[in-house]
């Protein structure tokens, strides 16, 4: 799920932090870094589960109808087609979906309930909804493409929803695109047929990109003095006060990668630093760091310090 976009993302918060703070305990950020990613995947599943919680509202909302004094027939015999939704079905019977929404506590929808309230409203009162509702009987794809409906126009833009994730983890901020993301790549996947024991994503794609996120941070700290040493000259048009903090950084994570990661190509290092530069510094980063870590890649390359291994690395 975490892209190596988003580890470098995340790396360079926790540098960024580290920096900042008057504690300067190496492993105490590497922990952050560690749980800033974990909170990642807890929005993954608060997300998912949110699915399964405005399912469980709307089911409520049905029996309430119909134990009114006078119910009318629609209440007294109302159409379940969305509390039988064979795709939420799959996610509330998930085994593993069970067991990481309990082992990560990811309780948030009992404690706050009015969002799904808010949410159930928004929904029932909509023409998708009514559309969908027009019959009691749906085929698999029908419900899947609800819910994929349910997420990219009501869920995933809901302002109240946004500023509760902003007020319970500012981080998740930047996380919620790439949750929302994945969360459609898994609800695509899913088919009629899906067992309780399926596997649901991992936070990591494979072993490899969780001891990147690891290396990249121990390297570009262990070796920040050597980084900077690296710098210097390289910007003669720049006061050191003048370049942001933001850019240092990322600057510094790029010579790492161009000195200490044989397996990863120079223009992949470059260009996705450029393009975390132009969502998280000033409008003028990415020219500005794309100058010098082209420069130092050209000078490493002829100073045979470019340490690539396989083709195209280069």
């Amino acid at each position: 799920m975490l892209t190596r976009r988003h580890i470098r993302v995340k790396v360079m918060q926790s540098l960024y932090a580290f920096h900042q703070s008057e504690n300067k305990n190496f492993s105490t950020e590497e922990k952050f870094l560690q749980k800033s990613m974990l909170e990642m995947y807890d929005l993954f599943l608060l997300m998912l589960k949110l699915i399964t919680e405005i399912k469980s509202y709307s089911e409520n909302y049905l029996e309430k109808s119909s134990k009114k004094f006078l119910p009318t027939q629609e209440e007294m015999d109302p159409n379940k087609k969305f509390v039988d939704n064979r795709v939420i079905k799959i996610l509330e019977n998930n085994q593993y979906l069970q067991d990481a929404w309990e082992e990560r506590g990811i309780t948030h929808w009992k404690r706050d309930s009015e969002y799904v309230a808010i949410l159930w409203e928004e929904i029932r009162n909509s023409d998708a909804f009514e559309s969908y509702m027009t019959t009691r009987e749906s085929t698999f794809k029908e419900d899947k493409d609800f819910i994929i409906l349910l997420l990219r126009e009501f869920i995933a833009p809901n302002d109240k929803l946004y500023d509760y994730i902003e007020d319970t983890k500012l981080t998740w901020l930047d996380d919620l695109p790439l949750v929302n993301t994945a969360i459609l790549k898994y609800l695509n996947k899913l088919k009629e047929n899906t067992p309780e024991d399926a596997k649901i994503p991992k936070l990591f794609k494979s072993p490899d990109d969780e001891e990147f996120a690891a290396k990249l941070f121990r390297k570009a700290l262990a070796n920040d003095e050597d980084l900077a040493k690296e710098m210097v000259d390289k910007t003669p048009n720049w006061d050191k006060e003048r370049i942001a903090e933001i850019d240092t950084i990322l600057i510094k994570m790029g010579i790492c990668e161009l000195l200490h990661f044989s397996s990863i190509p120079v223009k992949v290092s470059i260009n996705e630093y450029l393009e975390v530069a132009k969502e998280y510094s000033t409008p003028k980063s990415s020219i500005f760091i794309n100058g010098i870590l082209d420069k130092l890649s050209k000078e490493y390359q002829e100073q045979n310090r470019l340490n690539k291994m396989g083709r195209g690395l280069m």
